[in-house]
């Protein structure tokens, strides 16, 4: 029986990645993780960093982390979109992805690792990919 027959539609369980479905999986996680919150799929397409601040002056002036007791409600708000997407894509792969995306600490990065492991990078995926007809019976 295929993988994807094994799972139903779940709002509360991620759609399982095992490593032979990864085109399938993929689709099914975007909307499960824009289900989620909408943020929270934003934070895998543009990218999230821990909040800096600038500290020092003059020669001394240098870019720091914030803590996070310093952050304002939107950083705060943008964490817990990364944290959300992150929960999701780490809840939707199995062991041995798990291992491939374990020390990611924000979900562009792990997303990035599963989509380069599976499809190639973006000018391999360019050079390979071409507009098919659905249907040669047109």
């Amino acid at each position: 029986m295929a993988s994807y027959m094994k799972e139903g539609a779940s709002n509360t369980r991620p759609p399982l990645l095992d490593g032979s479905n990864y085109s399938y999986w993929k689709a099914k996680m975007q909307i499960y993780i824009k289900a989620q919150d909408e943020k929270a799929w934003k934070t895998i397409e543009k990218g999230w960093r821990l909040p800096t601040k600038l500290v020092g002056e003059g020669d001394d002036e240098k870019i720091v982390e914030k803590p996070d007791t310093e952050w304002i409600e939107e950083e705060e708000k943008l964490s817990n979109c990364n944290s959300k997407a992150l929960n999701a894509i780490f809840g939707g792969v199995d062991e041995e992805q798990f291992r491939r995306i374990s020390a990611c600490t924000t979900a562009q990065e792990a997303w990035k690792i599963l989509e380069v492991h599976y499809e190639g990078t973006e000018s391999v995926r360019v050079s390979v990919t071409r507009c098919l007809p659905l249907s040669s019976n047109l």
